[in-house]
């Protein structure tokens, strides 16, 4: 098999950016949910967001010292608004608190939902729609449905994630600007 194939097709890809990191994966069970909390551990994930329906018991991982949020919303259609702002909040002060912290995101089968919201992250740090798209495609293959690529051309960033500027003073507060 051709290894970038391989690389591709792997359950748990990295996208970084700037300051911001985060891990697209699938959907584990409870059979595949140790190797999994292992994976979010090796890239230093602090916190998953579940887009999906729950398949396995989010004990097992908050156990392991990583905060689950479930944020389902429908397969194959963009995140409602609600789920957008709690995701860039969430980005804002995760980035901020933890720098260089890694925030995983699965959905079923980590091709729709999770790379939607990592797409509307690069594009409020300023990144065309289009470039964020390959940019995730790259070590995402099949990622995104035709419905989610009209949902992000027609998405109008604010910009909320441009600024992140991490700065510490002595006692080590963050500012975000």
């Amino acid at each position: 098999m051709d290894r970038h194939i391989a690389k591709m097709n792997q359950p748990a890809v990295e996208i970084a950016y700037e300051r911001m990191r985060f891990l697209i994966t699938h959907n584990p069970n409870t059979y595949t949910l140790k190797r999994f909390t292992e994976e979010l551990k090796r890239f230093g994930v602090n916190t998953l967001v579940r887009v999906c329906d729950p398949t396995y018991d989010k004990a097992a991982v908050e156990k392991e010292g990583i905060q689950v949020l479930d944020w389902p919303y429908d397969d194959g259609n963009a995140p409602p608004t609600q789920i957008v702002e709690d995701w860039l909040s969430l980005l804002k002060t995760k980035f901020c608190e933890v720098p260089g912290c890694c925030i995983a995101v699965h959905c079923v089968a980590g091709l729709g939902r999770a790379p939607v919201l990592v797409a509307l992250a690069l594009i409020e740090c300023g990144m065309k729609y289009e470039d964020a798209v390959q940019f995730i495609r790259q070590t995402r293959r099949g990622a995104f449905n035709s419905k989610q690529l009209l949902y992000l051309e027609k998405y109008r960033p604010k910009m909320r994630l441009r600024s992140l500027r991490l700065r510490f003073n002595h006692s080590h507060n963050c500012c975000v600007q």
